[in-house]
């Protein structure tokens, strides 16, 4: 079995037609056909019934599509990794409140020590991070919650905490003046993040403490993004539980109130995560390093 065998049968598949899968790969149709004709015979079956009108894919050629499909990505994503070490670059994948407020302050600081390392980076919620740092499609991530898995490192750089923040208002400007005013703050109309989020996934671990069901609030929205949550307390919508980096610009911009947590249930950490079993690279390690020393003195 040969991989221009299974690029040809996945074309040939994602087309539904050996002329259009020819045309993909820049072959000719007898090429494709010559090679699912030698996948069908070194498998010893028939992966594909061709009619006068489409292809069809039998039950076994479903079962090869999927396998080869991950064979490709994970071919693939080792020439990208190799290819990145002869360029020196750093594949990055980051949750939003790490994108957001760590990596412009970090990187750059890096990059003036280290001109040449480049940065390839990726963004989304902590769950989707840690799901493609396990497919190998990064290097490293940075994320707001630990992980589980048994097959990461889980380190935690950085020190956050969870506050809430509410619109600029009366009645939240009288609760600024009380001294246990929380109650009162969780009975407000509430936005969420996704549940995929490190920040939610804090929140939620704080409700918990208190003996409070996401059911119980009055849960108005629930957004993937952290400065239309920001956006929406400040026109009014509802309150937030979220981090005070992300929360900060908004409040020193007096465009939202913020209500301190319990300190024991409102500390979190953010994480940076590596395969366990990947042997790194001298500038991957020393870029790690460089993360610990930068917000841990």
């Amino acid at each position: 079995m040969e991989l221009k065998q299974l690029q040809s049968f996945i074309a040939v598949v994602e087309c539904q037609s050996f002329t259009k899968a020819a045309q993909r790969l820049f072959l000719s149709q007898p090429s494709v056909s010559a090679h699912i004709r030698r996948l069908e015979e070194e498998l010893h079956s028939r992966l594909l019934i061709r009619t006068t009108k489409n292809v069809e894919i039998t039950p076994r050629g479903w079962e090869l599509y999927e396998c080869a499909c991950e064979m490709i990505k994970r071919w693939d994503n080792l020439l990208q990794r190799w290819d990145n070490e002869t360029r020196r670059v750093i594949r990055l994948g980051a949750s939003t409140i790490p994108s957001a407020y760590i990596l412009p302050e970090l990187l750059p600081a890096y990059g003036k020590e280290h001109p040449d390392i480049y940065f390839s980076i990726y963004q989304s919620n902590s769950q989707d991070i840690t799901d493609r740092l396990l497919q190998g499609d990064f290097d490293v991530g940075f994320i707001g919650m630990d992980s589980s898995s048994e097959y990461l490192a889980c380190v935690p750089f950085y020190q956050d905490r969870m506050v809430m923040i509410t619109p600029v208002r009366g009645d939240y400007l009288e609760l600024k003046k009380q001294s246990s005013p929380l109650q009162e703050l969780l009975r407000s109309p509430m936005i969420l993040r996704e549940k995929q989020s490190g920040s939610q996934k804090s929140a939620d671990r704080f409700l918990e403490s208190l003996g409070i069901r996401q059911e119980e609030l009055k849960v108005v929205a629930r957004i993937n993004d952290q400065e239309a949550v920001k956006n929406l307390v400040a026109q009014g919508l509802g309150v937030s539980i979220l981090s005070e980096r992300a929360a900060r610009n908004f409040v020193d911009e007096k465009r939202v109130l913020l209500f301190e947590l319990p300190e024991q249930t409102a500390r979190r950490s953010l994480y940076l995560i590596y395969p366990k079993n990947y042997i790194l690279n001298p500038y991957l390690q020393k870029f790690m390093e460089y993360v610990m020393r930068f917000y841990q003195g």
